[in-house]
């Protein structure tokens, strides 16, 4: 009995014995299995999700200097720019990822999976920027469905920003990707690629000084891209402040001078510079159209780059620098100077004007077809006589005319700090010679006199040339920045204010700037619509011929071809007795100067003496005073 009894007792844990085993065996079977699926057939996915759940490095970007008018208002400063990315190893489902995030910041979809493109090897797992500028209710849009959207990212970046929008673009310049070729000189030689620089305007001028010094994070990130833990953080450090020597008040006036349709755009195309002529400080700069320089900030996309460039105004030309034109009557008052200083004229000797001017066998027309009859030099100046310069002109010669025009300032560089400024061009018999192998002729002589012919300025030299005849002779060099905020200290510019005298006598510039008052203030005076109650204003208009007589002979104003216009000058100095600003105004194709361009001088001579009435008071105050 006891022995059956045994034997059931081993049968039965011979049977969990073997049931035990065969859990056992089944265990390691299972986890066996599981280590191969692991190991083997999930082992390079599983390998790459948990070397992203790894520190990331981010990046920080610094934000530019500021740039400041000389009130110390802020033309140009930083603001936080929301961004969008997504790192491509980390997208689940791309197809549905895209599909959300086209939703979420209402894009294109397609699009958006076009800007990531398919990233191969190690860029797969490289954040790839969808977009640059998030609006606050994208951004929220997004922020709220992150949990669901492995590989997502948003970021904050700082984003130039121009307060004043194509206020002074031409100024103030762009900024935009460094370019392979710009990698490879030795100014950017410590950049890399993707980074941001100043590509125009002061912006690149004083790239060095405006940009900062960019910063850097590492983070610890789980397998969605969430950021779990911030290890180390560099701080990116601002670039410095630059104050410029642009005043807003006149920019902005001198803008709205242009005359601006419904849309915003000027209406005219030109260029307004002014700028004080005791010490070249630029007070305004204004190139019409314009264009707005936020576009380039975030780069610029291909439909607004192709409306820039193929716009036949040329809007992202600086025409205050780089925009050549004939002088016309401007060029006047330089040949007056020329010839009193040469002794070619006594100014009151009086030449007569029937209103044409016969040489050879072709006559050379006035513009006041009545002709001025005697007038003497100021009188001349005052009225704008052709003929009367036609005379002194021949008397003087081309090349001794070319002198003195070159030691104005014109057919050479200013010394402004922004790029791209052209010379312009004083023709000379010499240089007819060379580019064409003919001889000079006299009738181009008479063209040069008024400042036609292969006669060309652009609007800051003839402010420049305006700016000596008004302080008495010193050529200045124009200049934009008026101080720099270093780290440490603040530092001014460098350099002479006069970079030479001029080869006139004062008196002779002197004699001249009386009748430039003339041009105003007496009755009969071209430019008398720039007149400013309260202060004397001198000045001269200028008239371009574009096209020959002939070729618009007969036809009204109106229905001469906008192309084939004149182009209108005034270039105004004030006060008459201690002149402290110049303004030099061009409008393209926009007829008369008196007529287009004085009143656009006019009204920034206005506002620049109304802000300056209240220390003027103050002054006389302070004479009255002490002289009891």
């Amino acid at each position: 009995m006891n022995h059956r009894l045994r034997v059931a007792d081993s049968a039965a844990f011979e049977r969990q014995l073997g049931l035990a085993a065969f859990v056992i065996v089944l265990a390691f079977g299972i986890f066996l299995i599981r280590l191969f699926q692991l190991q083997i057939i999930q082992g390079d996915a599983l390998r790459a999700r948990s070397e992203r759940n790894s520190i990331r490095t981010i990046r920080l970007a610094a934000p530019r200097g500021e740039i400041l008018d000389r009130e110390g208002r802020v033309l140009a400063t930083t603001r936080p720019a929301f961004g969008l990315q997504v790192i491509p190893s980390e997208l689940r489902r791309p197809d549905l990822v895209y599909a959300a995030l086209g939703q979420l910041i209402e894009q294109d979809p397609a699009a958006l999976r076009e800007r990531s493109g398919e990233p191969r090897g190690a860029r797969r797992f490289q954040p790839v920027r969808l977009a640059s500028d998030l609006t606050w209710d994208h951004l929220a849009r997004v922020e709220s469905h992150r949990y669901a959207l492995p590989g997502v990212l948003t970021d904050i970046q700082p984003r130039r920003h121009y307060l004043q929008g194509p206020l002074a673009a031409h100024a103030l310049g762009t900024i935009g990707e460094i370019r392979k070729e710009q990698l490879e000189t030795r100014r950017f030689a410590r950049y890399r690629a993707g980074e941001v620089i100043g590509q125009s305007g002061m912006e690149s001028v004083l790239e060095s000084h405006l940009r900062g010094r960019e910063g850097g994070l590492n983070v610890v990130v789980d397998a969605a891209g969430r950021e779990i833990e911030r290890l180390d953080e560099v701080e990116p450090e601002a670039g410095r402040t630059a104050v410029l020597t642009l005043d807003l008040d006149l920019q902005q006036e001198a803008y709205a001078a242009f005359e601006s349709d419904a849309s915003g755009e000027p209406r005219r195309v030109g260029a307004l510079v002014a700028l004080d002529p005791r010490d070249g400080e630029v007070l305004a700069w204004v190139s019409t159209p314009s264009y707005d320089p936020n576009d380039f900030a975030g780069g610029i996309d291909s439909a607004t780059w192709k409306r820039l460039t193929q716009d036949e105004r040329r809007p992202l030309q600086d025409r205050v620098i780089a925009g050549q034109y004939p002088p016309a009557s401007t060029y006047k008052a330089i040949v007056a100077a020329a010839a009193l200083q040469e002794g070619v004229i006594d100014p009151n000797e009086r030449l007569y004007c029937p209103g044409s001017f016969r040489l050879g066998r072709r006559s050379y027309r006035c513009w006041k077809r009545g002709g001025h009859g005697d007038v003497d030099l100021r009188e001349a100046l005052v009225r704008s006589c052709d003929v009367y310069f036609y005379q002194v002109g021949l008397r003087l010669g081309v090349d001794r005319l070319a002198f003195f025009a070159r030691g104005l300032g014109l057919g050479r560089r200013t010394g402004v700090e922004l790029p791209g400024e052209q010379a312009g061009h004083v023709p000379t018999s010499a240089w007819k010679s060379r580019r064409f192998g003919e001889p000079w002729v006299l009738g181009e002589t008479l063209s040069a006199a008024i400042g036609q012919g292969f006669n060309t300025a652009t609007p800051l030299q003839l402010a420049v040339a305006f700016a000596a005849i008004a302080n008495g002779g010193g050529l200045v060099t124009p200049r934009l920045v008026r101080n720099l905020h270093a780290r440490d200290a603040l530092s001014l510019p460098s350099g002479s204010v006069h970079r030479e005298r001029v080869p006139v006598d004062a008196k002779h510039l002197a004699r001249v700037r009386e009748a430039l008052v003339g041009v105003v203030q007496d009755t009969g005076g071209t430019g008398a619509r720039a007149r400013v109650t309260g202060v004397a204003v001198g000045g001269k208009t200028g008239t371009a011929q574009i096209v020959g007589l002939e070729q618009i002979e007969g036809l009204e104003d109106d229905e001469i071809p906008w192309k084939y216009r004149d182009h209108g000058w005034f270039v105004a100095f004030a006060p008459a007795e201690q002149p402290e600003i110049v303004v030099a105004v061009l409008v393209e194709h926009g007829g008369g100067g008196g007529a287009v361009a004085a009143p656009i001088a006019q009204r920034v001579l206005a506002r620049y003496f109304e802000k300056r009435a209240p220390t003027i008071a103050r002054a006389r105050e302070a004479g009255s005073d002490a002289g009891r």
